[in-house]
């Protein structure tokens, strides 16, 4: 089900368990794979996650409270879940995730797999960024990147 945001358009879709992917208008399958969907705008969890996205947009919002079911290896689900953890208004890098999951020697391949975070703005993948400070690449593009760290999370 599409629905517009400050960030631009953005397709949420469910599965049987409960949300599965938010993805944005120049969604690359190759980037996200999608599998047993549903975009029907009466599936609950849709409704809700919309619900909860328009009071994060709003500010009345920080965190989600949504069912979801991260579609993925288990190495991409343990950084998706560390993404779950980074605090409203705080960034990290990618070393920092590497050493949250338990292996300071895989931050390439958390920025491999924060790049293919099916889940975007409610799995903040947003919130991380080089170890240098700068932003790094985003799904939904930079300035989209920019607005949710300054407009909406700090």
């Amino acid at each position: 089900m599409w629905t517009d945001s400050p960030v631009g358009s953005l397709n949420l879709i469910a599965g049987e368990v409960g949300l599965i992917a938010i993805v944005w208008k120049n969604y690359d399958p190759r980037r996200v794979r999608l599998i047993n969907l549903c975009e029907s705008r009466a599936h609950p969890a849709l409704i809700e996650a919309e619900r909860q996205l328009r009071d994060y947009f709003a500010g009345s919002r920080q965190t989600f409270d949504l069912k979801l079911d991260f579609v993925g290896t288990d190495f991409q689900k343990k950084v998706w879940n560390a993404l779950l953890a980074i605090p409203y208004g705080q960034t990290r890098s990618y070393a920092e995730i590497a050493n949250t999951i338990g292996n300071s020697r895989v931050a390439r391949a958390v920025g491999a797999a924060n790049g293919k975070n099916p889940i975007s703005i409610v799995a903040p993948c947003h919130r991380v960024i080089g170890s240098d400070g700068h932003l790094v690449a985003y799904a939904g593009g930079l300035a989209a990147k920019r607005y949710l760290l300054t407009a909406v999370s700090l």
